[in-house]
């Protein structure tokens, strides 16, 4: 027997933005796909009309294009098994209906949704389970498409493999009649991405943790349809960082755009996302694409939730950008200057990126850690009195500091960043003072931002005659507190 080619499928619904856990499903199906050579599909489940949101298939297709989410048939793109949005193959799922109407399995639901609500309730009142098999009419009116059309389910015991959670079981009293097509025409998601993925020859369909209690429901109408069961694999919840429920909007989840737009690089969200509920066995912890492509094993996935953590995704960012190169990193970073640095020629921002990428956790970072090379800093003594080691010092002591560094500086001939660190080491031993009062009160005086580069670095690339201006302003304001 020949073995299929895998062929897996992200088929989002265009309902909004696009959160972690959804494009989780998604990178996976990638990756499963990429790793074996096979083929990876975009379809749009967008038959819930009353549910969809202006603008999300753009979003979604921006989505996959940012992280380099390349596949081979889609919406956008065609394919042999086009088309692929789920409301442009209305006929397709009428055709695969009228099969089960004419052998049996579907019939036309003949109550209203009183009706239908009203067995619910009498269900709970008796301490029951509602079963809507529990009240299938005997003699059901013909379909006319203006009602809904109900799989006529046949309850029974299964036992399935999911790739991810094991071996699976459950009873007959969990599987049901479903509404496979509804009186608008429009399929429902329980039928449509059965046949879809039949049609499309899909191989192995991964999905999200709350579509498990359904499976059962689905093998019932793969049987109906005389179809082949793809290869099962259940995505356990992305949690929240206190990991005790799963992640939302309260949690501070975001668009996974906005992640980037926020300076997130896509090489990290790539890595951290697939990183969530999967390793490769090693201590590694960043992944570039292709080793993810190379390693990747539905195997490895976690049965367990995956827990957010914000830090390490902030870590993590920070390690990618400084694997950068220089000049990538530079044609990065072109939205994150600060207005300051408009008009300045290219070779000094430059430098100032040089210095200043070791410090980047995000691009966006980069405002505020280099506003001051490009513009006179806005003077704020709260980086002093809230400084740990300078508020317990007295200010004739702090202005004392600055004009003894001012004029020891001021004396340099050479100004390089060796011979500036010469200085200021030889201000240590003058002073009696530790680097972090010293170093922290030269800094502070001559940027006023809360962070910066490397000091010697940083006041070499000021130049010698601002540095020693900012000094004596700074000798000014201490000196007025």
């Amino acid at each position: 027997m020949t073995k299929r080619p895998i062929r897996t499928r992200f088929a989002p619904s265009p309902t909004g933005f696009m959160h972690i856990g959804n494009l989780r499903t998604g990178l996976f199906a990638y990756l499963t796909a990429r790793h074996a050579d096979g083929k990876f599909i975009l379809r749009l489940e967008d038959t819930d009309k009353d549910r969809e949101v202006e603008g999300s298939i753009d979003h979604i297709l921006l989505c996959l294009n940012t992280l380099e989410l390349d596949y081979d048939e889609g919406i956008d793109r065609g394919g042999p098994f086009a088309p692929y949005r789920q409301s442009e193959r209305l006929d397709t799922y009428k055709k695969w209906a009228q099969k089960l109407i004419d052998s049996g399995r579907a019939y036309a639901d003949p109550y209203t949704p009183e009706e239908v609500q009203k067995f619910r309730e009498d269900a709970r009142k008796n301490k029951q389970a509602f079963l809507y098999r529990h009240h299938r009419p005997e003699n059901p009116p013909e379909w006319d498409g203006n009602t809904p059309l109900r799989f006529r389910s046949d309850p029974k015991k299964y036992k399935w493999h999911d790739e991810v959670m094991g071996d699976l079981q459950s009873g007959p009293e969990v599987i049901d009649d479903f509404i496979i097509i509804k009186s608008d025409g429009y399929p429902t998601y329980n039928f449509a991405h059965i046949v879809d993925d039949a049609e499309m020859q899909i191989t192995h369909v991964i999905r999200g943790q709350e579509f498990l209690s359904s499976t059962p429901n689905y093998l019932n109408l793969y049987e109906a349809l005389g179809l082949e069961r793809p290869v099962f694999a259940t995505m356990p919840h992305v949690m929240n960082e206190q990991g005790n429920k799963k992640l939302g909007k309260r949690d501070g989840a975001k668009d996974v755009l906005d992640y980037v737009r926020d300076g997130y690089l896509p090489e990290t969200m790539m890595s951290f996302i697939a990183t969530l509920g999967w390793n490769d066995g090693t201590e590694q912890e960043m992944f570039t694409k292709q080793e993810l492509i190379d390693k990747f094993s539905l195997s490895r996935v976690q049965k367990s939730g995956a827990r957010f953590d914000e830090k390490r995704l902030l870590w993590m960012n920070g390690q990618f950008i400084r694997n950068l190169d220089s000049d990538d990193l530079y044609s990065r970073v072109e939205k994150f200057w600060p207005e300051s640095a408009a008009g300045i020629n290219e070779d000094y921002r430059k430098q100032v990126l040089s210095l200043a990428r070791d410090r980047l956790k995000t691009l966006q970072d980069l405002s505020s850690l280099s506003d001051y090379f490009f513009q006179e800093p806005t003077p704020n003594l709260d980086l002093i009195t809230a400084n740990k080691q300078l508020k317990k010092i007295s200010v004739d002591e702090l202005v004392e500091l600055l004009k003894v560094s001012r004029d020891r500086l001021s004396k340099l001939e050479v100004w390089t960043a060796e011979s500036i660190q010469d200085k200021l080491n030889e201000l240590l031993v003058e002073t009696g003072q530790k680097p972090a009062v010293l170093f922290s009160l030269v800094r502070i005086a001559t940027t006023w931002a809360p962070f910066s580069p490397q000091l010697n670095d940083t006041l070499h690339l000021l130049g010698k005659e601002t540095t020693i201006e900012r000094l004596n302003l700074g000798i000014d304001i201490v000196s007025a507190y």
